[in-house]
């Protein structure tokens, strides 16, 4: 049973990896968009390409308010969100079969 403890521990690890990786993605694509980025730079267009797909739909349900585009900043709550909820979760599971 252990096995399994440890395959959860390390799938909840990578996991809260990758969440935090994606959400330093959203923190640069909002400081860039401070500025005016050239939009063939290749960065930038990763930048876009990376976040498009979570800030969208939360720009079209949210809509523009105030002229300031809180898409990123809700991301970023959803996010630590994540990382309380479902990875703390997995781990102390993980650790509970160990």
């Amino acid at each position: 049973m252990f096995v399994v403890g440890n395959v959860l521990l390390g799938i909840a690890t990578v996991l809260d990896y990758a969440l935090w990786f994606y959400m330093w993605i959203i923190i640069a694509r909002a400081l860039i968009s401070w500025v005016n980025p050239d939009p063939w730079n290749p960065i930038v267009q990763f930048l876009d390409r990376a976040t498009e797909p979570v800030l969208s739909p939360i720009r079209r349900r949210l809509g523009w308010r105030m002229g300031v585009d809180l898409s990123p900043l809700i991301a970023i709550v959803a996010i630590t969100f994540m990382q309380v909820a479902v990875v703390q979760s997995l781990k102390d599971f993980a650790l509970r079969m160990n």
